[in-house]
């Protein structure tokens, strides 16, 4: 194949590759430069491309192990390893100022929920909060294990309703 040929092809089958850059990387200019990013390492390899091998798979191939390689870079870059005998820069909170308030409020309108549920629901509800398993709660509630699963999930769903107004739109 020629190079005039490879290129045509590339060309031919970029279209087809946005797709799916879009679908790795979820934002239109990152996908546009993940096209891009392929098809220059296409182009600089082509003496490694197989003729009469399946171009549009090796150009997926490419796209793939191109993004995760940026995404494994991307993580690194954001990873901070202490090196200090104390660890001392770990968790020091240099950069990151949060303020409290919303979650403290938050957790209010929780703990207050949780107390108005009914003690058959907030009793089982709390204890596998804490760590119970549901065969423990049984057997010290001396009740079915099936029921505790059963109050457990209606505890949920009351606390759902009530905590309504926390619910993430997407």
């Amino acid at each position: 194949m020629t190079t005039l040929e490879f290129s045509y092809s590339l060309e031919k089958l970029s279209s087809s590759l946005k797709p799916f850059a879009l679908k790795l990387t979820r934002d239109m200019d990152d996908a546009n430069d993940l096209l891009q990013d392929t098809m220059v390492k296409a182009f600089t390899n082509k003496d490694k491309f197989t003729e009469g091998t399946n171009l549009k798979a090796w150009l997926y191939t490419i796209m793939k192990n191109t993004f995760i390689t940026n995404y494994q870079r991307m993580v690194r870059r954001g990873t901070f390893v202490d090196t200090t005998d104390n660890l001392h820069y770990l968790n020091s909170g240099d950069i990151l100022v949060e303020n409290g308030a919303f979650g403290d409020f938050t957790m209010d309108d929780i703990y207050t929920s949780i107390d108005k549920l009914e003690d058959v629901y907030r009793i089982p509800f709390m204890m596998h909060y804490r760590g119970f398993k549901y065969h423990e709660i049984a057997d010290k509630l001396e009740i079915p294990i099936g029921t505790v699963k059963n109050r457990i999930h209606i505890a949920r769903k009351l606390l759902k309703d009530s905590l309504h107004v926390y619910r993430h739109k997407n």
